[in-house]
């Protein structure tokens, strides 16, 4: 189940025509492309969980679209003023492994040792462990704060380097998630760039039933931010609003996409039972028939 030499996802022609994207400009990379890579990265993120049978697969699948984004269109990777990606709820964190993978960062065989022992792609990220990620996560709502930190790092350092940040529904639980929002209001921090994955589903269940965090935006416009939502599944919508992010100059923008756990997946979608339940075999190939039929 752990073996890198047969982690594969699609065939020949899948891995050539995956070859060919990853050879365009971010500027030529098209909706085409990118649904092609989106779907790549949900297969990727199935395989993961469905071997280490342990893990969170609808996260990663509503997330697959915004991480195609903003691995082929947005994230410079090269010299000091890089940017920077921080996952604040690490649990979704295939969806990043499998987005680096398909970008060329890491070898595609190497996801198949997902969440085991010794293996650098752990359930949660760790920076001792893999170094190319930027934070380690465990217990939801740092993220925003380390990203503060972060960028005001930067910003003394005069680095131009932009510090995106995702972040999730659930987390806006927690209180740290609300310090973190005055303090970047505070010290105007632009160059934080989070976005928030507002699919209204965590562990327990519906976030409104467990304990509800609307209006987002409105909290968020009350500690000093300017607020989007976005649909996180229509590239043209994703794209449209991390430009407006990425123009912020007088105060932080936050962006909260709208988005449908397990997408692409029928049986997944919008199930909170598919948060932190790894698919079977039958599973697990009911959902390739359709990510493949849709790619």
């Amino acid at each position: 189940m752990g073996n890198t030499e047969d982690f594969i996802v699609g065939d020949a022609a899948d891995k050539q025509r995956l070859e060919a994207i990853k050879a365009k400009s971010p500027a030529e990379v098209g909706e085409d492309d990118l649904r092609f890579v989106a779907n790549r990265i949900r297969k990727n993120a199935i395989e993961m969980v469905f071997r280490a049978n342990s893990g969170h697969p609808g996260g990663p699948l509503g997330l697959a679209d915004i991480y195609a984004y903003l691995y082929f269109k947005v994230l410079k990777f090269d010299g000091d003023a890089r940017d920077r990606l921080l996952i604040s709820n690490g649990h979704v964190c295939a969806v990043r492994y499998s987005a680096m993978a398909v970008r060329g960062q890491l070898p595609e065989g190497e996801l198949a040792t997902f969440r085991r022992l010794g293996s650098r792609l752990q359930g949660h990220p760790s920076t001792k462990f893999f170094p190319l990620v930027e934070n380690s996560s465990g217990s939801l709502g740092q993220g925003l704060a380390n990203a503060s930190g972060l960028a005001l790092g930067l910003r003394y350092q005069k680095n131009r380097g932009r510090v995106f940040v995702g972040m999730s529904d659930g987390e806006c639980q927690e209180g740290m998630t609300w310090e973190a929002a005055m303090a970047v209001a505070h010290h105007k921090l632009v160059n934080v760039h989070p976005f928030l994955d507002f699919n209204n589903i965590q562990i327990d269940g519906k976030v409104e039933n467990v304990m509800g965090v609307e209006p987002l935006d409105k909290k968020f416009e009350g500690f000093g931010w300017q607020v989007r939502i976005a649909d996180g599944h229509d590239f043209k919508a994703i794209a449209d609003a991390f430009d407006w992010s990425l123009a912020a100059d007088k105060a932080p923008r936050m962006i909260l996409f709208r988005t449908v756990l397990g997408k692409g997946v029928s049986f997944m979608e919008n199930n909170p039972d598919w948060h932190g339940s790894p698919p079977n075999q039958k599973d697990r190939d009911a959902a390739f028939l359709e990510l493949s039929a849709a790619s």
